[in-house]
Order: structure tokens, then C-alpha cells, then sequence
């Protein structure tokens, strides 16, 4: 039995084809932190113009994650994840030959609508090809690939950039796209039985999804209260994350301490690094214990603390910085955990639609935090620009960040209120 025709060695290989399309979403979505001085010097942007820019991907992103659930649930991975592919590489090739800030905004904009599918097409390719008491494990591994991306968007995109020049770069990244998005279309199928092969012991056969019954799933999303929760915390988990290693943190760290932008990039490449290992390790703690809300309560507790350095001390030592962006990276895990706790409150054939609600609150997130701490740090701003970055005052940086901390910190109260609910209800702390 070879790779292609043994179920449980084909999963990881279409799997691991999506994740490649996936890292490349990362790239794109993060690297305006690396990009910034380019961006700012090539489109004549200012801060909040900056926040826009970085956000279009988002704004695009979270508003075809519901639609993107439906295709997911009805048509499969496959196709809506190797069309996505497309799109994004197609958007990259604009986003490159771009020569002003309104075609960068569309062109990135396209990235983020291609870049949008991915991920919920992997959430669903995993709910048919893996065992229930491993997707919370799979969704964790899923995004340390997005660490992963964070990571090379970060140090190692710089010295792309310096060596080969941002829209060159971009290009090849357009390249890599186009082969991953052919290898998605090649190896990916909607389940085992799809793909010729035997069934996985303990992953039931997902059902075909009706468009009543896709219509039923949403009203019932709507009304639900639990999925109010969940989404308020990946809105503030994922977006202040991001938004922390994909935009603002470099900055921060040019302005205030006077770093130049590759040596700011180690930072967040501590954070990325966090994204890497800690997604799957508290992935993996919740489905070896049978436990979400505990360890999702515990996480953003201490991600909230963890984001609360930079408003309370201003300009800490640099030590403390470099632990606070590792540590936030490494609880982004707990906020993702809501994701596996909305596919367990719903049926099989809904998993798509569910997670993808909750998904579309997490980039709504990443959309609306980078722009309204633009809106703050432009406030604030002197006259004058470090390493080519316009600069704020210190005061300037720890209004926005305190504006990050405020949202994790909602987020911690929301998972705190489900787990003293459900406990009271005698749910114990799944």
C-alpha cells in the first residue's frame, strides 16, 4: 500500500499540500510589519493609511468566511482551497506590480479574498479525515503553520527584502502559490470514501449538506450565545496577535528604542516562534484532558497580562519585551481553542459553517485593531521618522497597545462567563 492509496498516510500528505498554500497565507498577512518603511516611502502613507493597507487583507478575509463555510461544507477542500490558491498568487502579482496606494489596497485585498478560504477549508478537511478527539490537536498544528509563516515573514523576509527588493520578492512568493494551490487540486478530496480509499476507524462518514439544512445551521449560529462568546474571543485573540507581529510591533520598537527595522524583527520573531510551539502544545493538552474551556480560560488570562507590558511600563527592558512577545505568540493557543469548542456544539455537517462564524470574528479583529491603533498612534505623532518610520510618542504607543489589552481582556471575561456557566449547569470545563 502506498502514500496515496493508505488513508491515514494520504491525509497528512493533502493536508500538509493545504498548510503549504497556508504558510503563504501568513506571509502575506504579516509581512506589512517587515514591508512598512517600503510601503510608506513607495505609496506616501501615514500611519492610518498604513493600518488600512495591512487591514484590506483582513477586511476581505473576514467577510468571505461564512460564505466560505457553505462551500466548505457543500463542495469540499479541494476546490474551494486550490481556487483560493489561485487567487491569492494572483493578487501577490498585483500587489508587486502595484505603483500607487489604491491599486496596493485592491491588490492585497484580492490576497486576502483568496487567502480567506484556506483556513476553513483545512478545519473541514480535518473534520473528515481526523477523529474528533484530535482536531483540536490538528487545528493547533494547523496554526503553528501560521507561526511558521509569522516567523519567515519576519527576519527572513527582511533580508529578502534587502537583498532582493520587496516587489521581487512578493513574485516569488506569487510562484510558490501557484504550484501549492496545483497541489492542493491534485491531492486533496473531500473524505476518504472520495477518494477511493477504505474509512478511518472512528472518523464517521460526513454527510451531504442541504442548502435547508445550511440555512437551519446558520439561524440556529445566530441566535446562539455561545457563539457571541467564542467570537468575541478569537475577534480579540486573533486580531491583537496579528496585530501585534504583523504590524505594530516593529514599529514600536524603531521608535522607541531606536532599533533598526532587522534587528525590531527579532522580536516578533520571538513572537512567531510563540505561534509556532504554542497552538498545537495547548491543542494537545485540550484533547489529551477532554477539556476547552479550562485551558482556553487559563491562556487568555495570561495573554491579557502578557499584552498589558507595554501600557503599563512604556519602554521596559528589552528582555521583558522580548518574553512578552514570545509569551503572547504561545497563548494565542488558548483563543484558538474556541474554534474547537464551536465544532463540538454543533452537528458534523456543520462544522464548516460553525467554525467559520467564529473565524470571520477573528479577522473582523485583525481588521479593526491595527486601524484603530493607527487612529490613536496618529494622535500622537512628532516630527520627525526613525529608520524611515514615522514617529509616535511613547505616550503615543501605550494608548494603542493599552487599546489591544482592553479587547484580550474582554475576551478573558467572555471565556471566564462560559466556564462558571457551564460548571453551574454541570457541563464540567469542556
Amino acid at each position: 500500500m502506498n502514500v496515496l492509496s493508505d488513508p491515514r498516510k494520504r491525509r497528512w500528505l493533502a493536508w500538509g499540500a493545504l498548510v503549504v498554500v497556508f504558510l503563504l497565507v501568513n506571509l502575506h498577512r504579516l509581512s506589512t510589519a517587515v514591508l512598512s518603511e517600503e510601503l510608506t516611502s513607495d505609496f506616501e502613507t501615514t500611519a492610518a493609511q498604513l493600518g488600512t493597507l495591512h487591514a484590506s487583507f483582513f477586511l476581505i478575509y473576514a467577510a468571505i468566511q461564512i460564505p466560505t463555510g457553505i462551500l466548505a461544507d457543500r463542495v469540499g477542500p479541494r476546490y474551494v482551497g486550490s481556487i483560493g490558491g489561485l487567487t491569492l498568487s494572483i493578487g501577490a502579482v498585483g500587489f508587486a506590480l502595484s505603483d500607487g496606494y489604491l491599486g496596493a489596497f485592491a491588490a492585497r485585498g484580492l490576497i486576502g479574498l483568496g487567502s480567506g478560504v484556506i483556513f476553513v477549508s483545512i478545519l473541514r478537511f480535518c473534520a473528515n479525515w481526523y477523529r474528533a478527539d484530535e482536531f483540536a490537536t490538528m487545528t493547533g498544528l494547523t496554526g503553528s503553520v501560521a507561526g511558521l509563516g509569522a516567523i519567515l515573514s519576519t527576519t527572513p523576509l527582511a533580508v529578502s527584502v534587502d537583498v532582493f527588493g520587496w516587489r521581487e520578492t512578493i513574485f516569488g512568493l506569487a510562484l510558490v502559490g501557484f504550484i501549492a494551490a496545483a497541489s492542493v487540486y491534485v491531492l486533496v478530496r473531500q473524505s476518504p470514501s472520495d477518494a477511493g480509499l477504505e474509512p478511518i476507524s472512528g472518523v464517521p462518514e460526513q454527510p451531504m449538506v442541504t442548502f435547508d439544512q445550511t440555512k437551519d445551521h446558520l439561524r440556529t449560529l445566530v441566535g446562539d450565545v455561545d457563539q457571541w462568546l467564542l467570537s468575541t474571543i478569537f475577534f480579540a485573540g486573533n486580531g491583537a496577535v496579528l496585530t501585534l507581529v504583523g504590524l505594530w510591533g516593529i514599529p514600536y520598537l524603531v521608535v522607541v528604542y531606536e532599533l533598526d527595522v532587522t534587528t525590531a524583527s527579532y522580536f516578533t520573531l520571538l513572537g512567531s516562534v510563540g505561534l509556532l510551539v504554542g497552538p498545537p502544545a495547548i491543542g494537545w493538552i485540550s484533547d489529551a484532558r477532554g477539556q476547552r474551556l479550562l485551558p482556553m480560560t487559563v491562556g487568555t488570562g495570561l495573554l491579557t497580562v502578557a499584552f498589558s507590558t507595554i501600557p503599563i511600563f512604556g519602554e521596559p527592558p528589552l528582555a521583558v519585551i522580548a518574553f512578552s512577545y514570545l509569551t503572547c505568540g504561545f497563548l494565542f493557543g488558548a483563543a484558538m481553542l474556541s474554534l474547537s469548542v464551536i465544532k463540538d456544539r454543533y452537528p458534523s455537517g456543520a462544522s464548516g459553517v460553525a467554525t467559520a462564524t467564529v473565524n470571520t470574528a477573528g479577522f473582523v479583529g485583525a481588521t479593526v485593531l491595527p486601524a484603530i491603533m493607527g487612529v490613536a498612534l496618529d494622535a500622537y505623532q512628532m516630527d520627525e521618522t526613525v529608520e524611515g518610520t514615522v514617529a509616535y510618542s511613547e505616550f503615543g504607543y501605550r494608548m494603542a497597545f493599552g487599546i489591544l489589552t482592553c479587547a484580550v481582556a474582554v475576551a478573558f471575561l467572555c471565556s471566564l462567563w462560559l466556564l462558571v456557566r457551564d460548571r453551574r449547569n454541570g457541563y464540567g470545563a469542556r
